[in-house]
């Protein structure tokens, strides 16, 4: 039997408390320090913890995507096709930096279904359309 467990991606910064707040307004969750580790912060939503910020003060900003190298770490956030515009006016508004946007090969007056980002501490990230099912799952299902 395996023992229950959960995990939590964990982000690097000099300053986590900012970056946290970033995270908790993009994604519509709070942000707080956790329980006895005063270096990191959680960003938690609905169905729990989505994601940690630790200090690292001599963390240095990574840069991606770089057309030499391939594919780096990054969060992809899931968004309904119908908000992609609307979440990166958000995305924008609170500090992200846009990377790329590529035009989508189907129809060339469209601008891509993905569209990448640097937070503000450089971390990389991606909107991603999907279909309104699966950008707003069922929390209970999720959490239980």
């Amino acid at each position: 039997m395996t023992v229950p467990k959960t995990s939590v991606l964990v982000l690097d910064c000099a300053e986590p408390e900012p970056l946290a707040r970033f995270y908790a307004d993009l994604l519509g969750a709070t942000a707080g320090p956790a329980t006895d580790d005063g270096e990191l912060f959680l960003v938690t939503g609905g169905a729990g913890v989505v994601l940690g910020i630790r200090r690292d003060p001599q963390r240095v900003p990574p840069s991606w995507p770089l057309p030499e190298s391939p594919q780096q770490p990054h969060l992809q956030i899931l968004v309904a096709q119908s908000a992609l515009d609307e979440a990166e006016r958000e995305a924008v508004g609170l500090g992200a930096r846009p990377v790329a946007v590529d035009e989508d090969g189907g129809r060339p007056d469209s601008r891509t279904t993905l569209r990448r980002y640097a937070d503000p501490a450089g971390h990389a990230f991606v909107l991603a359309a999907v279909p309104e099912e699966i950008a707003r799952p069922d929390v209970s299902r999720v959490a239980g």
